[in-house]
């Protein structure tokens, strides 16, 4: 196993236990970055599939993969801060969602904490990057 300089594995940390962060810098405003993201179909691509997600602060939603979670932060075209715990796991994870505005193009970040090990840890980078290639799939294409 792969030790940082705090004798750590990689990835873990002492309070968020496992974590993953994953950004990508893509050729478009922010404020399109944000529409796409929160859509239907942007949301299917980097949380999974629900019937009705609505973006307010303690709304609850669940997966038609029986995962559920919570919006714990909502701030429009900046930040969104939800809760997810897929069934099987003993605590929910928080994953944040950026998009941070850089001249005429935006960095969109995902980063995600509490994970229970690097099995997960990796399992949600390859997840994240993804999200990310097919985001900037549907930028190019548009």
């Amino acid at each position: 196993m792969i030790m940082d300089n705090s004798n750590r594995p990689v990835g873990s940390t002492r309070d968020a236990g496992y974590q993953i962060g994953v950004r990508r810098t893509l050729p478009i405003r922010h404020e399109e970055a944000w529409r796409v993201l929160t859509s239907p179909v942007g949301v299917q691509m980097w949380l999974g599939t629900v019937s009705n997600l609505n973006f307010a602060e303690g709304a609850r939603y669940e997966l038609s993969d029986g995962s559920r979670g919570e919006i714990r932060v909502f701030s429009p075209n900046s930040l969104l801060r939800i809760t997810w715990q897929p069934q099987g796991w003993s605590r929910a994870s928080t994953i944040q969602l950026r998009v941070i505005p850089k001249g005429d193009k935006t960095v969109v970040a995902f980063h995600q904490e509490h994970l229970p090990g690097p099995k997960e840890r990796a399992e949600r980078r390859e997840h994240y990057e993804a999200a990310l290639n097919n985001l900037e799939r549907i930028i190019r294409s548009a």
